[in-house]
């Protein structure tokens, strides 16, 4: 690095990044294309609580938007020359789409204010087809995986996890997700509370916590990392309900965290917690809450403006350029 035409650490933050993208997959010439982005998509029974401002069936129409190319994560990935895959892992109704890759488990999970979210049976299950999709991403020559979600009432299932990790009151960790009013943040937040009461999930315990408060989708994307990661595949991690997956991934292996990079900093209120947790720092900061995968793959051309210095940049001696006296 220090051989480069330029001041050592003149490229700040980049050049920690090279080396960090290089200790992870061992390359001394690392490459992050092309990257790969998965979407999955998954209802939550807790919207029948009024946590969210809109209605349960945006998931489906959501994905069906994602088929025709018309979200803001098909664009970024357009721009980035990402593969996109979309994947039904339990939306409430059946989607037919030519592009869609159907794994549903089942349509959507349980209110857990009420019952548990789902089986233990059907989280493994979920986790095992996040693994896979990865997995066959990667050895079609993916370099780099950002994942992302789709799943109304997920920023509540996202918060719920997240206190139930952190142990920190539900107050300081709930935003207002897709753009619920003021008064209903702390409806959502009394929603939450009861279910960690009702629910009392193993804050150690990642199958546990999925079981009782979480989410098909957070499941299949953290499934995703292991498979990334056991596979030393840079991981962009996308906002608040991606790096809820990944604490969940790092519950079931904390190795899955050393291939993590977290793309930017979410407007919502607990993901600093979820960041902290991770022990990363958000590449950029661009008040973003969108989910999908849409900021990661915003952020994706920072990695590659870190990889291609290593690899194009002159050396002062390739250059002839001379080095510092002093």
């Amino acid at each position: 690095m220090n051989t480069l035409t330029k001041p050592p650490g003149s490229l700040g933050r980049l050049e920690e990044l090279a080396i960090t993208i290089a200790e992870m997959t061992s390359d001394e010439f690392p490459t992050v294309t092309p990257p790969g982005v998965i979407v999955f998509a998954a209802d939550h029974g807790v919207t029948t609580e009024g946590v969210s401002a809109f209605p349960q069936e945006v998931t489906a129409q959501m994905v069906k938007n994602f088929l025709t190319g018309g979200a803001a994560i098909n664009v970024f990935s357009k721009q980035i020359s990402a593969q996109l895959k979309i994947v039904d892992i339990g939306v409430a109704t059946d989607i037919e789409g030519e592009d869609l890759i159907s794994k549903k488990i089942r349509n959507g999970t349980a209110n857990f204010c009420q019952e548990d979210a789902m089986t233990k049976e059907e989280a493994e299950k979920a986790i095992d087809i996040g693994f896979t999709q990865a997995e066959e991403f990667i050895k079609k020559g993916v370099k780099c995986l950002i994942l992302g979600e789709m799943g109304i009432g997920n920023t509540t299932t996202s918060s719920a996890i997240l206190a139930a990790i952190s142990g920190k009151d539900v107050q300081s960790l709930v935003g207002f997700g897709t753009g619920i009013p003021k008064e209903k943040i702390v409806h959502k937040q009394q929603v939450i509370e009861r279910a960690l009461k009702a629910r009392k999930p193993d804050p150690s315990d990642p199958i546990d916590i999925l079981v009782k408060i979480g989410g098909l989708e957070i499941a299949a994307m953290a499934g995703a990392m292991l498979a990334a990661a056991s596979r030393r595949v840079p991981i962009l991690v996308d906002g608040f309900i991606c790096t809820v997956a990944a604490l969940i991934a790092k519950l079931i292996d904390s190795r899955a965290a050393n291939y993590m990079i977290v793309s930017h900093r979410s407007v919502e209120p607990g993901h600093k917690t979820a960041v902290q947790l991770l022990e990363k720092e958000p590449l950029i900061d661009l008040g973003l809450r969108l989910g999908e995968g849409s900021g990661a793959a915003v952020a994706h051309p920072i990695l590659q403006s870190a990889t291609l210095m290593l690899k194009e940049m002159a050396t002062f001696t390739s250059a002839g350029v001379s080095d510092k006296k002093y």
